[in-house]
């Protein structure tokens, strides 16, 4: 970079702005030219200049162009997008300017730091997506989306957009309408035609596919070359680049890429709407379910590998010195059973006191598992290897030896050779297991869908139900904004019934596996809405979809069904307020409940269905891993 004193264009620049702006320093300088940091004299403040290179200037048809769109663009007023103040032609230099951000181009951050999270990177990308937006019902297209027009603010983070509708014309050096950065083009902009808003979308999928991997996802030794895999090669899909980007994310960062313009997202407001909702999902958990799921709700260690085995040698023995084997099987499935089952009653009753019920464990579970998946896919997306399945087997066959030996003699059959079946099938079948469940973990985060299907099953609500009983009146009051309405809902109804007398429960029969049972319907009703918004997405904008139609019915359908699943619980909770208050009957509410089951019912045939629905539409789905 030349130092002021040294560089004619900076000198020959400041004389033509004396009076009006006093240059300190040069920013930077590409393509586009040279961008000053300068002090407008008369408000006082910092401002950044950008000049056209004289060269370009010398055309009057581009310097024309170039103060037009600079005019146009000086019109939009967006908390993401860089303001202009200025836009002039002085002594035949052709400049804007633009206010100064403190801070680093999203390219600098980038190649200086590393690519980006996934929360950081979405937050960034849903930003320029509102500048966008708003652009675009402004009726001006950028042309020119990429890493060093997006500036981060230092103090606040904010991502803010510069150049619209001006830097791709810099970029016209051959004067055959393509304009722009050739690493960042869409195909239609490559070919010369006129380019709309999706054309944008297109480059700011490029642009987040470079945020989130460091990486382009097309390389070449040439413009040309660049040009012709953006019109004729499909972009690698984000998923298959190993980066901890949650699946959501990933697919719709794979729509912007989309050759098809009608195949990428609508509009960029619906593009940052989706990625509200990828941030709203992965909202933070209170502190203590994140530690119940990460490591307070598990009974782990090498103990416990080794208990199952110690427990059946030692009931194998106690069935050989009894001469029967009721005793070993007595003590075989007590310690099987009320030993680890009393150890998770002690855990969820430190998180009663805490506050929690066995309801929130299953969000935070579902956000920990979803967290270790993204963390795996970074090294191990390629399915089992060799050795774990033949560890498998192996481990498969040493336990049934293992099992058929202990049958032999819990009957008294102590032959020899069954003797050191039992053994070494239990010494091989634990050396397997534990070196395949090793391997399989490095893909799968085993341990924690483990105690998942404990935690949120049978298992988990006994423990808390017996939990329960020894923290009456002493559990702690939490915030309740980490829960779905539906769940909220359910365990308010589910706590008030349980405060009722004796013979008024019995008369509403089992409300508490109905509250359940809608609470799982929202639940899923409201996975299936996500699913059915992502299959409107991949069908794209096209009116001659014969899906499109069709499953927006449906999304319409399944969102009514969830207000009604979400009404029925809130009816239920209600009648039950109003019957502590001897303000309700138990006739009024036994009548709600039976409409409530029959929404139930209805939304059970709903989603029993669907199956059926997806044959007939065959839209494009996610593939999900294969287990191990």
């Amino acid at each position: 970079m030349a130092t002021p004193d040294s560089d004619p264009l900076f000198l020959s620049f400041q004389l033509a702005l004396a009076g009006r702006y006093s240059i300190e320093r040069e920013l930077g300088r590409g393509g586009m030219g040279v961008v000053y940091l300068a002090k407008e004299v008369h408000l006082d403040r910092a401002v950044a200049i950008k000049l056209l290179p004289p060269e370009r200037a010398a055309d009057a048809s581009l310097r024309e162009r170039f103060l037009r769109e600079a005019r146009t663009a000086a019109k939009l007023s967006h908390p993401n997008i860089i303001p202009i103040h200025a836009v002039d032609d002085v002594a035949g230099f052709v400049f804007y300017v633009m206010a100064y951000i403190d801070g680093e181009t999203l390219a600098d951050r980038i190649r200086l730091r590393g690519p980006l999270p996934a929360s950081d990177g979405a937050r960034v990308l849903r930003e320029v997506a509102w500048a966008l937006g708003y652009a675009h019902a402004q009726g001006l297209v950028h042309r020119d989306v990429k890493p060093d027009n997006i500036l981060l603010e230092r103090a606040t983070g904010r991502a803010l957009v510069a150049d619209f509708g001006i830097a791709a014309i810099a970029h016209d050096s051959a004067g055959d309408g393509v304009t722009g950065t050739p690493e960042f083009m869409s195909p239609e902009q490559a070919l010369g035609q006129n380019v709309g808003h999706e054309s944008d979308l297109y480059s700011l999928g490029v642009t987040a596919f470079y945020a989130f991997t460091g990486r382009l996802p097309f390389e070449g030794t040439s413009p040309t070359e660049l040009l012709a895999k953006h019109v004729t090669e499909p972009a690698p899909p984000l998923a298959t680049i190993g980066v901890a980007v949650p699946r959501k994310l990933a697919l719709l960062v794979d729509r912007c890429l989309a050759k098809d313009p009608e195949q990428r997202p609508p509009t960029a407001e619906s593009f940052a709407d989706q990625l509200s909702v990828t941030l709203e999902q992965r909202r933070e958990l209170p502190v203590a379910l994140r530690a119940f799921a990460k490591q307070n709700g598990r009974v782990n260690g090498a103990g416990v590998l080794i208990y199952p085995f110690a427990v059946l040698s030692a009931s194998a023995a106690v069935s050989f010195f009894t001469a029967s084997p009721l005793p070993g099987f007595m003590m075989l499935g007590a310690s099987l059973t009320l030993v680890p089952f009393s150890a998770l009653v002690a855990k969820a009753r430190r998180l009663l006191l805490l506050g929690f019920a066995q309801p929130d464990v299953g969000p935070a579970f579902k956000a920990e598992i979803e967290q270790a998946r993204e963390e795996r896919a970074v090294e191990h997306r390629w399915g089992p290897s060799i050795t774990e399945r033949i560890l498998k087997r192996a481990t498969q066959v040493s336990s049934g030896v293992f099992a058929l030996s202990f049958t032999a003699m819990a009957l008294g059959l102590y032959d020899p050779l069954v003797v050191n079946l039992f053994g070494l099938s239990g010494v091989v079948g634990t050396l397997n297991g534990v070196s395949y469940l090793t391997l399989l973990q490095r893909r799968r985060d085993v341990d924690t869908e483990f105690w998942s299907r404990v935690w949120t099953g049978r298992v988990g609500r006994l423990a808390f139900a017996v939990a329960r009983q020894f923290t009456r009146g002493s559990a702690v009051t939490t915030a309740m904004t980490h829960r779905p309405t539906e769940l909220s809902l359910g365990m308010a109804a589910d706590n008030l019934y349980a405060r009722l007398p004796k013979e008024t429960r019995q008369a509403l029969g089992d409300l508490p596996a109905l509250l359940r049972r809608l609470e799982d319907d929202a639940q899923r009703l409201r996975a299936r809405y996500d699913d059915l918004g992502e299959a409107l997405a991949a069908t794209g904008r096209a009116a001659a979809s014969p899906n499109h139609e069709t499953l927006r019915q449906e999304r319409d359908d399944v969102h009514a069904r969830l207000g009604e699943a979400v009404g029925a619980l809130e009816t239920i909770r209600l009648n039950l307020l109003r019957l502590h208050a001897g303000s309700g009957s138990v006739e009024g509410l036994t009548t709600h409940i039976g409409l409530a089951a029959e929404v139930s019912s209805e939304i059970e045939r709903l989603l029993g269905a669907r199956r059926e629905v997806e044959r007939a539409l065959d839209y494009p789905r996610p593939v999900a891993p294969k287990p191990g």
